[in-house]
Formats: C-alpha cells, structure tokens, sequence
C-alpha cells in the first residue's frame, strides 16, 4: 500500500510535505482547507499556502517535525468556506515513504472534538498578552461564558456564565442596541464596538469589544467568540489631554485675539479697551491695571476687577516715586512679586498701594513695561493673580511678549499723526503736474487715497512729452498703502521715466523696469499700463503688467474694455519679456485709465466696477463733458460706493 494512500485516507485535512516543506502529496480535504485545488498545491511550499496570519505558526509547526524527528502539535486556523476561520489541532510528524525510502513530514488535522477546549488555548494566551478578555456566547442560550484572559478585565465579570439579560442590564442604555448588534451579528468578524459597562464595584467603565465566528475543529460546531479591551483609564486621559488640548486651543486663540487686537489699535482709547477687556481674561487673573505716561506722570485705567479707589494713589504720580510699577516704567525691567516682605524691602513706600500690601497671603502680582530698556517710557501693566494661582515661567514671558507689542502698538499710535503729516506732504511731491497743453489731447486726473492707514497710498499717474512728439501716460499701483508704498511708487515712476527717454516702446520700457526691480529685489511689486499717444493721428501703443484692463469711452456714449497684452506684475517674475498692441483712438473719444480701487470693492466685482466706470466715462463724452470733468465724475461716483483702497484716474481726450 502507498505511503500517501495510508496517510492521506480520512476526511480531515492531510498532506505529505518533504524535508524542505514542499507538498508532496495531499487529500481534498486539505486543498479545500487551504483554498486551492489539488494540483495548484502540488509542489508548492507548505507555509506560502496559508494566510499571512498563521504563515509563521504553520512554517514553525512543520520545520520543527522536519528537524527534531519529533511530533509537533499546534493550533491552525484554517480559512473556512464562510469567511469564518476553522480551528484545528494540526499534528506534524515525520514518517518514511515506502516506496522511495524518503522521509516526509504528515501533516495532519486531528480529531480534537471530545476537547474542544484545547482548541481554545492559544485564543485564551493571546488574549492574555493582549490584556484582552475572552468570551463565547452561546445564541439558543442567550448565555455568555467568561474564558478568562488578561485578569484585570476578567475582574470586571465575576459571573463566569452571565445571562444576556443580565450582561444587557449592566450596558449603557444608549450603547444597548450595538451591543445587541454586536452579539447577533452574522458577519464573520464585526468592528470594534464601544460601550459603557456598570460594574458592582467602580462604577461605569468604557469598554470596547468584537465578536468573531469560529468553527471548532474540521466539521465540528461553529461559536461565537468575543474579546473585550477596557479603555477606561485611556479614555480618561484621552478626556483629560483633550480638555487640556481645549483649553490651549482656546488659549491660542485668544492670544492671537488679543495680539490682532493690539496691533490693529488706532487709538490709546482703542488700545485701552483692548488690554484691559482682554489682559486678565486671557491669563486666567484677578484683574489688571494699565498706566500709561503723559508727561512724566502715570495716567492709570483699571479693568472690573481692581476698583479705581483702590489703584487711585497712583493715579498723576510722578515716574520718579519709588514703586514697582514706575520702577518697571522707567528702567524696563519685569518683576514677579510674591512675598509682602520683599516688596515692603524694595519699594517702603509701596503700602500706599493697599491691593499689594495683601502680598503673599491672596495675590501675587506681574508688573511689565511697555517698553523696553533704553527706549522713551510708554507705560506699563500690572496683573494680580488671586486665590493662589501662580502662573508659570512660560506664561509670565508670554504677558511679557504682549506687553511689548502693547507698547509697540502705543508708539505707533503716538507717531501716527506725525507721520500723517508727512505722508500728506510726502504725497503731494511724488504726484506729477501734467503737462498743460499737449497738441490734439485733453489729459486730467485725479487721486484719493486709501482710507485704511497712513493718508497716503502706492497708487500713481503720470503723462509727460516724448522725443518723437509722442505722449506717454502711465498708471500704476505699487503694492500697499504707507510710507513705503509711497517711495516704491516715486521709484518705479522715476524710473519709467528714465527708461522711456530712450525707449520708445511701452513694452520694452516695462521689461526694463522688472528687470531693475528684480535686481535692486525691491519688497514691493507692481502693477503699470503704459501707453504712447501720436496726437496726429491718433495711435496709441499699449502694454500692460498685471494692471486693471483699459476703458475706451465714445462721444456716442457707448464705451468699451480693452485688456492690453503684456505680463505679470512687475519685480516678481525675472526674464519676462512684456508685450505690446496698437489701435486708433478715433476724435471726440477717450480712454480711461484707473486703478483697482476705484472698480473693485467689498462690494463690487471688477467686472462690474469696469462696466460701471465705462458707462459713466460714456455718458460724460455725449453730455460733452471736458476730461476735468469726466475725471471728476468717474472718481466722485468711486466715493458713493465706500471705496477702501487707493483711487487714480487717468482720462485722455482726443479732441
């Protein structure tokens, strides 16, 4: 008789593997096990054949029947046709082919069904190292039945065989329908489900459980089989570092609140209002005290935790009385006061301030300058922190942090009217003066600035005589609305005006000027449209980089868009050739030059505003309006509509 035919014969899963682990020979019941047919087994390596799951199990199992000549036994789980797995004790033993005198390794399913329980042994160790606990639930029952596991989740289930009910009874009554779920699913396998458990002891607990069917050995009963983890202590960190992450979110929040707040300040009023609304709040403190300096002399505000009585000694003093807080307003310096005897040491007078001389027992207190050391005396804050709360190093530098754009954003109100002058001042040098009779054309224009910031803005025109008997006119808008807006904007201007003396085209002029403007790596970039005007004949020539398209207006009163060839803003994108066309501005016509500010707003698109400035320029022409006055009724209507951005008009008028 044949070695396979002997070792082969039965209906468990059977297979004869060489040394080296390749099936020799096998039964259908084990290429059904295995889920292949017989001839896609053959020659095959034993382990490649099973799931990832149970490769190495199923490998080990057969290389230790091969090496030691000893029988090897250990639970495999097959893939069953359902979906779910078949647990079998699997049997490895050498034994020799007859016919070849060759030793192979059988492998075999054994029949472990007067113990089933054995085939629960490796679930139940792995459930242990899992810290999992392990269950079967018996559905024509209803009746669970605890197999143990890890020992501090078995705790939670002293009855080794609960009821549903009883289990039932103990869940969570939102949680109870996915238990039911869970318990009555047909899938082989469910997800992980969370639930809330009263245990007899310690009140509720979070638990996460799933079920998996299981066929308990080859034709033997299927069972379902549950694990169950407890969260409870990681769901409580998970609550605390998620209130803790909260309340830094929140934090944050209001620090970046606060620290907008503090730079968009227009005013002391405004900046008032700010620290003292937000400066306790934000820190968790009892209250907080503002003084500022108004020659020499403190001028004190308080917020609705410090009463003005109380704060009122230090009201009108003088920079030079010895307290901490003058002290941190004069020199620069921060202190952390805690103890009522060092304070007293330090600043003897400092009793005059009653809400101190309570140092130590109830309040600490933070005293930080708005300035820092060397620079002119701006003012200062106090914080009191009540009912023990010490705040940390880190928190006490990040008030120290705020206190310093506190008194960055003061300086910047103080200097702001001066600077206002000036940039009116500034503003009217940078803005050219037309030319005033130009052969054939009528120029006009007109400007507003931005009413956000300085009095001043990066918009600008210009129109000026060329060589050739041409015109050039230019409109533009430097990038921002201050000081340095305002010098980009000469800049470019002058510069324009340097290249075009030499270079007759448009185009070629704003290759130049993104040229320079890259080399010089100016911060600010640009936008232009340029244009060349034969008053003879009326030829214009025409490019544009990044700007607002162009308005041609007619005597009919009908008006067009003319978006110009050319490139992208200027200083931003180096090698860019620019690029250019020509068309007819016919007589009794006009062309409109503008800025964005006068056709996009909050509320208007640039579509609109165009066709809208359009039609306005049109109109202007067939009430045969001069370019002054169709300059002034272009602009007039920009204002109706609560423009926010710089405003220029260019109108050239072929007459």
């Amino acid at each position: 008789m044949d070695a396979s035919d002997e070792h082969l014969r039965g209906a468990a899963p059977a297979a004869l593997l060489t040394l080296d682990g390749a099936i020799r020979c096998l039964n259908a019941a084990m290429a059904t096990a295995l889920g292949r047919s017989a001839e896609q087994c053959l020659g095959r390596d034993f382990g490649d054949l099973w799931p990832a799951s149970q490769r190495m199990s199923a490998e080990s199992l057969m290389a230790h029947a091969a090496r030691t000549k000893t029988v090897a036994m250990r639970v495999l789980d097959f893939p069953g046709q359902g979906g779910e797995p078949v647990a079998c004790l699997i049997e490895a033993r050498q034994v020799k082919d007859p016919a070849s005198d060759e030793q192979l390794v059988w492998v075999h399913a054994l029949d472990a069904g007067n113990d089933l329980a054995s085939l629960l042994i490796p679930f139940r160790l792995a459930a242990t190292a899992a810290d999992l606990g392990l269950w079967r639930f018996s559905p024509h029952e209803e009746q669970f039945e605890w197999l143990g596991g890890a020992p501090a989740v078995s705790a939670l289930f002293p009855d080794p065989t609960p009821s549903l009910s009883r289990v039932m009874s103990a869940v969570h009554p939102d949680d109870r329908e996915a238990f039911q779920q869970l318990v009555r699913s047909a899938s082989p396998q469910s997800p992980w489900v969370r639930l809330r458990y009263l245990t007899q002891h310690d009140g509720w607990h979070q638990l996460a459980a799933y079920t998996r069917r299981i066929q308990l050995g080859h034709g033997g009963p299927e069972r379902i089989f549950g694990v169950v983890r407890d969260d409870t202590k990681q769901e409580k960190r998970r609550e605390k570092a998620q209130a803790a992450l909260t309340a830094e979110r929140q934090r944050a929040k209001d620090i970046a609140e606060f620290s907008s707040a503090l730079i968009t300040a227009a005013t002391e009023q405004e900046l008032e209002q700010v620290v003292l609304t937000r400066l306790a709040a934000t820190f968790g403190a009892g209250g907080a005290l503002l003084a500022l300096v108004d020659d020499g002399r403190l001028r004190v505000s308080t917020d609705a935790g410090i009463a003005i009585w109380e704060v009122e000694v230090l009201h009108g003093m003088s920079l030079d009385h010895p307290t901490p807080l003058t002290e941190a307003i004069r020199t620069g310096e921060s202190y952390f006061i805690l103890d009522r005897a060092d304070y007293i040491r330090r600043w003897p007078h400092g009793v005059e301030f009653l809400r101190l001389a309570r140092l130590g027992s109830d309040y600490a207190v933070s005293v930080m300058p708005l300035t820092e050391p060397g620079n002119q005396p701006l003012g200062g804050w106090l914080v009191f922190y009540g009912s023990g709360h010490r705040p940390s190093l880190d928190e006490r530098t990040l008030v120290g942090t705020l206190a310093e754009l506190a008194g960055q954003a003061l300086r910047r109100i103080r200097l702001q009217q001066a600077r206002v002058e000036l940039a009116t001042a500034l503003q009217q040098t940078m803005l050219p003066t037309l030319p005033e009779h130009l052969a054939g054309l009528e120029v006009a224009a007109r400007y507003r600035p931005s009413r956000d910031g300085l009095d001043i803005g990066g918009d600008w025109y210009d129109a000026f005589a060329m060589p050739d008997g041409a015109v050039a006119m230019e409109i533009g808008d430097a990038q921002g609305h201050d000081v340095d807006a305002a010098a980009a904007m000469g800049q470019v201007r002058a510069s324009i005006r340097a290249i075009a003396a030499h270079e007759p085209d448009p185009a070629t002029v704003l290759t130049r000027i993104n040229e320079l403007l890259i080399t010089m790596e100016a911060a600010r970039f640009s936008s232009c449209t340029m244009l060349h005007i034969d008053p003879r004949d009326g030829q214009v020539t025409g490019a544009s980089a990044g700007h607002v398209p162009l308005l041609y207006a007619r005597k009919d009163g009908s008006h067009s868009i003319r978006e110009l060839p050319g490139g992208p803003v200027l200083g931003v994108v180096p090698g860019t050739e620019y690029r250019e066309e020509t068309f007819a501005l016919d007589e009794d016509s006009a062309l409109v030059m503008v800025t964005d500010g006068l056709v996009e707003g909050p509320g208007l698109t640039l579509e609109a505003g165009l066709e809208r400035a359009g039609t306005l320029a049109g109109a202007a022409l067939r009430d045969g309006l001069n370019a002054e006055e169709t300059a002034d009724r272009i602009l007039d209507a920009a204002v109706a509509v609560d423009h926010l951005d710089d405003v220029a008009v260019l109108v050239i008028r072929r007459t």
